[in-house]
């Protein structure tokens, strides 16, 4: 009974959220080309967007929780006795339901609050976004229902609730004690509460929602629809819009294969080379990171066509995933990269900026990994690799020329105003279908609609988390965290050296913890202005900052990054362990230069 009602509701949710990502596609290319092209620019295309954008991202969360695609810290959970894991995924189904249930009444005034508002372009109510809210919880609700039901047995299930209703009940009993202590109870709601809810296995995006709602709802008499509006306000920027539209530019890439004929070009280059298909292996990931902003699909797309042939030359596994994950921390700050935009979208830097500013800083830390290749390599027998020819290295680059060509492109439309960042991988998307068409004269048809799934996935995730971490940094905000945070940093010996040593760590530490994204939500609108107090250029700190949250991203035990590359490259995660140790001192060395030498990343700013 159970499964069918799971299967109706996964074929209810997301035939809707493929619908809507293709209709987002769709509205923000037309208006590309109403305005640049007919220069009769549509008044109301980026209304609608927005409108229809929440819905994607709230359907998109419950896809992804049905899924079992939330950001979650599971490593702990994982070594935890077999007999405690049914309840552990009992008691992060229950925080999960424990949330919902509590937010629904306030998502519902929420929404009914909007009815009096009228958007200007279409003269709607603005309750017709709104809404998207409460229906995304319900339906959120229900499937966390479903999960609790069928991940535990009745005790487990029981003693999950029993136990999130004593730390409500305890927490609520303590609030003349939590009041008295001032803004050290911020440590009970967002270190203890969080930490707890996070090494549990928890998703990340509840922890953080259920955390700030208890904070407010004990120690405040703030209307608690704040936290419906504040995570509505987070989730809805339009220029996260852009989210979803790279991450299913990423896997068009992927399906029509042309990253596949950009890493077999590079290898025709450099794969008679001593540990060359290593070094193809950090330029694919430099290229490919150029076009899909999403580190997941940037290492799915170039891990299947290289780890077979590399293994074939061989090379461990270890060493595979290791060079694999290495070379997606090396790659973040390559645009458009979606911590680039989450950043660009929370701080106010320019994002044409941030385009701009992440190319040097990604090379540099790829000469860096580079060296340690060679070392590693540099005693390979190459007696049985056959090299290239010249007709078949220009064959090679003549397939992978529109491939290589798609950066170039995306960097020019925004630079020469053709499109705004939030548009720009819509002309990515029709070029790529061109290309393929133009070229192949086929189209992968049959991989649209989960590729369309897929994408609104993976973005309700993203986005449900950038909700949930506005939501926290609101209330942090408000507690005057902020104002003793930026007194502190401000009044470190050192200036902004100092500065930027002590930034460093905590994002590395961060970045292990919580993942790029919510981390950069989170802290970004509180240190960036610090950063700009002290002297230090905007989009250096943003570069310094992304680097050192892909270090910990990367890095084992705790970077849940370094688990997704040993996933999709199908190798046990101890056997990259002792391996990724060479490549993160590299990724550190090259932090270290991009931090002493802010030109690497403005330099080009100044022209």
């Amino acid at each position: 009974m159970l499964t069918r009602v799971d299967a109706a509701l996964g074929w209810a949710i997301e035939i809707p959220v493929a619908i809507l990502t293709a209709l987002e596609i769709i509205i923000l290319f037309a208006g590309v080309v109403a305005r640049y092209v007919v220069q009769r620019p549509f008044t109301w295309s980026d209304e609608l967007a927005s409108i229809l954008f929440l819905w994607l991202a709230m359907l998109g969360a419950v896809v992804a929780f049905r899924r079992g695609e939330h950001m979650r810290m599971s490593v702990l959970v994982a070594r935890a006795p077999p007999r405690l894991a049914p309840f552990f995924e009992a008691f992060a189904a229950a925080i999960a339901v424990a949330f919902l249930g509590l937010i629904l009444g306030p998502a519902i005034e929420h929404a009914a609050d909007e009815a009096i508002v009228m958007t200007p372009a279409l003269e709607l109510p603005s309750v017709w976004r709104a809404a998207a809210v409460p229906v995304g919880c319900g339906l959120m609700l229900l499937v966390a229902a479903v999960r609790l039901a069928r991940v535990g047995g009745v005790g487990q299930i029981v003693l999950a609730l029993l136990l999130i209703a004593a730390i409500g009940g305890g927490l609520w009993l303590l609030e003349p004690v939590l009041m008295a202590i001032g803004n050290y109870r911020l440590v009970v709601f967002f270190v203890a509460l969080v930490g707890a809810g996070v090494l549990a296995g928890a998703p990340i995006a509840f922890v953080f929602a259920l955390a700030t709602f208890a904070f407010l709802a004990i120690t405040t008499r703030t209307p608690l629809t704040i936290v419906v509006s504040r995570i509505d306000e987070g989730m809805s920027h339009i220029i996260l819009l852009s989210v979803p539209l790279f991450v299913f530019l990423g896997l068009l890439i992927e399906a029509t294969g042309m990253a596949k004929a950009m890493v077999d070009f590079l290898a025709s280059l450099l794969g008679h080379v001593r540990g060359g298909l290593s070094y193809v292996l950090l330029g694919a990931m430099y290229l490919v990171s150029g076009i899909s902003g999403s580190k997941a699909a940037d290492m799915a797309a170039v891990a299947p066509v290289l780890f077979p042939e590399m293994k074939r030359r061989g090379a461990r596994p270890g060493d595979l995933v290791a060079l694999l994950a290495a070379s997606g921390a090396m790659s973040e700050t390559i645009p458009p990269s979606l911590v680039l935009i989450t950043i660009g979208s929370v701080t106010g830097v320019s994002i044409a900026a941030l385009f701009t500013g992440g190319l040097l800083p990604a090379l540099v830390v790829a000469l860096a990994l580079g060296v340690v290749v060679w070392r590693r390599y540099r005693g390979d027998d190459l007696s049985r690799v056959r090299r290239a020819g010249v007709v078949e290295i220009l064959g090679a680059l003549l397939v992978a020329l529109p491939g290589l060509a798609l950066p170039f492109l995306i960097r020019a439309a925004v630079v020469e105003g053709v499109a705004t960042a939030t548009e720009v991988s819509t002309i990515g998307i029709f070029y790529t279908i061109v290309v393929c068409l133009l070229m192949t004269r086929t189209f992968p048809w049959r991989r649209l609609l989960p590729m369309l799934i897929e994408t609104a996935s993976l973005c309700g995730a993203i986005l449900l988390i950038i909700g949930a971490a506005t939501a926290m940094a609101w209330a942090l905000t408000q507690s005057g965290f902020s104002r003793d945070l930026a007194a502190a940093m401000a009044g470190l010996p050192g200036g902004n050296a100092a500065f930027l040593a002590v930034s460093v760590v905590a994002f590395i530490v961060l970045g292990s913890v919580l993942e790029g994204i919510p981390a950069i939500v989170l802290f970004g609108p509180l240190l960036f202005p610090i950063a700009r107090q002290l002297g230090v250029h905007e989009v250096h700190y943003a570069m310094v900052v992304i680097l050192a949250m892909g270090v910990g991203l990367f890095a084992p035990p705790f970077g849940v990054g370094y688990y997704a590359a040993c996933a999709i490259g199908r190798v046990n995660p101890d056997e990259g362990i002792r391996p990724i140790v060479g490549y993160i001192a590299a990724l550190v060395l090259g932090l270290v230069v991009v931090a002493v030498v802010p030109w690497l990343s403005v330099g080009f700013l100044e022209r």
